[in-house]
């Protein structure tokens, strides 16, 4: 059996993988210990993002038509991938926390709806809360005015009811 034969199957399984992606993003995982990898992986699974570490030419070739071969200049090195196809910042998020603690761990690049981050962009990205942060913000916002205006009809209620009780 040919050489390209047996890589076609997990060409197959890159381009299925980034197909319909959110996100995609590639970094360079060298110097990771064990404990640190596993539990980034749990992170990411956690998260409903997959990581996986493949050939720079396979994933090259899994790349070649879609938006994911904006990353193809980066494919130099050890390229770990993290790929999201829900939440557009859960792998970003998730990466760059465990580089805080693993300043070894770097971003290359992201592919963001289509749009392509240098790794300045991804870090810049690796800031914006998470879609369920944003609604619990949201919803705190909306909530406190009423709160405000419910607290403000009582206490015109107890002073008529005072007024009232005084006549």
């Amino acid at each position: 059996m040919a050489k390209v034969e047996l890589k076609q199957p997990i060409v197959n399984e890159i381009k299925s993988m980034v197909e319909g992606a959110t996100t995609v993003v590639l970094v360079d995982y060298r110097g990771l210990n064990v404990d640190q990898d596993t539990r980034l992986r749990k992170s990411l699974r956690e998260a409903g993002c997959e990581y996986k570490v493949y050939k720079n030419t396979l994933m090259k070739r899994a790349f070649e038509g879609t938006d994911c071969a904006q990353l193809d200049e980066l494919l130099d090195g050890p390229s770990a991938i993290a790929i999201s196809k829900d939440d557009a910042t859960a792998p970003i998020r998730i990466l760059n926390n465990m580089a805080k603690e693993a300043p070894v761990l770097e971003f290359k690049g992201a592919v963001v709806e289509g749009n392509f981050y240098d790794a300045d962009g991804v870090k810049a990205l690796a800031s914006i809360p998470s879609r369920e942060e944003l609604i619990s913000k949201l919803l705190g916002s909306l909530q406190s005015p009423i709160t405000n205006l419910a607290r403000v009809i009582k206490q015109i209620a107890e002073k008529n009811g005072e007024a009232s009780a005084e006549a």
